[in-house]
């Protein structure tokens, strides 16, 4: 198949997509533009703070973002092209952004509060807990991971005690542009929020200082410090980043990062279609379809293997969480939800075609071992770009900003994801309607927003620096049972005020069934590898990976049953009742 049709079929029924059936979906839920936001109705100058809909937009999408529609149509493309182009077709349209559109407009219609309370609100307080634990376990696991990954981006390399500056100038580099990038947020936003810069103007000096930022960090990079120090220094930060105002550092930092992937996207589609009109990429060289066992690695089988390990690029959990946790607190106009959530995801799958079309421009080197997914997708997107004329001599260059751009996406949702925990802790101890200043005693000190982030911050640092790795194969299935979960919440949300929510029945099923037969197959592995007695070390020791793993696996399990049976008796109830 050719890459050029891949990508151009693609985005037109994503365009197709979005005028259709986003606009039925406005209509059927009833979005109304002259209603209040929370932004503007709870508006404390912190959280909730109205932004500019190309503002938000750029928040919204680099916390969405990140590396997810890239790494999982890559991994998945083992299956073939035709597979991971129909999931994140028909899941983008139909499942992910019906997820993501709908999580931001319950949310907005519960006063800007997260999935958790429009549970408690529309399911029950013991489905509300339940569903906070999960998800501010996952945010923790989201928070451990990604420090991990971006220290491991900024580090410096060192052989016998001894600094290689060599080695290390890379990582120097995109360490240096990432803390620029947050003193340029800051100007920014002080600039637009307190000295009422126009935000056309801001915009282009905006883009312009990005550009600098580039070119001075990529020039001059003096700072050198291991992972660890990354580490700790990374847990500052986000500590910082939760609980400051999101005018000052949030909004204006996502939506200046949020350039640099628009032209990624940009680049990566010039590099497409340039190598397809110069003949250099006529067609794929992945297989239309390989099987549905994966040939190649150890993602098992295509069900449910596709659908999980495919998250970002057709349908995510996480998604929902910073909808409702700090989107839905900062949108202007809820005619602006549409073209955020719904167009937000759609453009994460248009990034998830480029993907598998960088993929199948290296494919042989793919299947030879080359498997790291952000290597891929700049490696081959860099070729493709270097194929036209002119261009042949800026393959380094184009593939060192491509990796660049994935790393500071990986920063963005880090600090997001932080937030998004703080949320979750606080909505934990507080009943419906109640903030932080309302409560007294333990839970006043447990819900300060510096002590949330703090207990969040030490959690996901240390899990990163002791080995997150030791859970994170069940990330893939804890993020899709929180979709399901979170189409659950709307659609009990919608039936309880009497709007269709046929829209969400389906997707709902088909993601509790996926998530449940991957936590099935994944607690029967690790059950088996500890009878087998493959689970004690070359030294002897115990390995706890299974152990943690089954375990953590089975809660999910359980978790996912509970609250399913609990959401469907009110959907059905609801039902029964309006029939009579």
């Amino acid at each position: 198949m050719n890459a050029v049709l891949v990508l151009l079929i693609g985005c037109a029924i994503l365009i197709v997509g979005y005028l259709f059936y986003g606009k039925w979906l406005s209509e059927q839920w009833g979005v109304d533009e002259t209603r209040v936001t929370p932004a503007h109705e709870l508006e404390d100058g912190m959280d909730y703070v109205p932004a500019k809909a190309p503002v938000l937009m750029g928040h919204h999408f680099s916390s969405i973002a990140g590396a997810g529609p890239i790494n999982g149509p890559i991994q998945a493309a083992v299956f073939g092209w035709v597979p991971v182009m129909l999931w994140v077709l028909i899941g983008g349209i139909f499942f992910g952004a019906v997820h993501d559109y709908g999580a931001l407009f319950a949310s907005i219609r519960h006063k800007g509060q997260s999935i958790g309370e429009v549970i408690a609100a529309n399911i029950g307080e013991r489905a509300k807990k339940l569903f906070i634990i999960f998800s501010y376990l996952t945010l923790i696991l989201v928070v451990a991971a990604f420090a991990s990954i971006v220290a491991n981006t900024f580090k410096a390399t060192y052989v016998d005690g001894a600094l290689d500056l060599a080695a290390s100038a890379a990582n120097a580099s995109v360490a240096m542009i990432s803390l620029l990038f947050i003193v340029m947020a800051v100007l920014f936003g002080y600039f637009v929020y307190r000295k009422g810069a126009p935000l056309s103007v801001a915009t282009i000096v905006g883009v312009i200082a990005l550009v600098a930022c580039l070119a001075i960090g990529l020039n001059w990079h003096p700072i050198y410090l291991d992972g660890t120090t990354w580490m700790y220094l990374i847990g500052v930060y986000i500590l910082i980043a939760s609980v400051a105002p999101v005018w000052i550092l949030l909004q204006p930092r996502d939506y200046l990062s949020s350039f640099l992937l628009y032209g990624m996207m940009v680049i990566a589609a010039i590099g497409v279609i340039g190598a397809g009109v110069m003949g250099q990429n006529l067609n794929m060289e992945i297989p239309a379809f390989t099987g549905f066992q994966d040939p190649l690695s150890s993602l098992g089988t295509l069900f449910p293997a596709l659908f999980v390990t495919i998250a970002c690029g057709a349908i995510s959990g996480f998604h929902s969480l910073v909808g409702s946790g700090t989107t839905a607190k900062q949108l202007d106009n809820e005619r602006d939800a549409r073209p955020i959530a719904y167009g937000g995801m759609l453009i994460e799958c248009a990034l998830a075609l480029i993907s598998l079309c960088a993929v199948g421009y290296v494919w042989s080197e793919y299947v030879g071992g080359m498997r790291t997914p952000t290597t891929v997708f700049a490696t081959g997107l860099a070729r493709m770009v270097a194929t036209i004329p002119g261009l042949a001599g800026a393959e380094s260059t184009v593939s060192a900003l491509l990796i660049l751009a994935v790393s500071a996406f990986c920063l963005t949702s880090l600090d997001t994801a932080t937030r998004l925990a703080r949320y979750m802790f606080q909505e934990f101890w507080l009943k419906p309607g109640e903030t932080y200043k309302d409560v007294t005693g333990f839970k006043k000190t447990l819900c300060n927003p510096f002590v949330a982030t703090l207990i969040t911050v030490v959690l996901g640092i240390a899990l990163g620096l002791g080995g997150y790795d030791k859970i994170w194969p069940l990330f893939g299935a804890a993020n899709q049972l929180l979709a399901a979960l979170a189409l659950l919440a709307v659609a009990a949300w919608l039936g309880n005020i009497g709007k269709n929510n046929k829209m969400f029945l389906i997707p709902m099923a088909f993601m509790l069934v996926v998530t449940l037969c991957s936590l099935l197959q994944t607690i029967t592995a690790k059950i088996g590898v500890i009878t087998s007695g493959k689970a004690v070390l070359a030294n002897g020791l115990v390995d706890v990976a299974p152990y943690i793993q089954a375990g953590l696996g089975t809660a999910l399990f359980i978790l996912a049953i509970v609250l399913a049976i609990e959401g469907v008796q009110t959907i059905a109830g609801k039902k029964k009742a309006s029939a009579k």
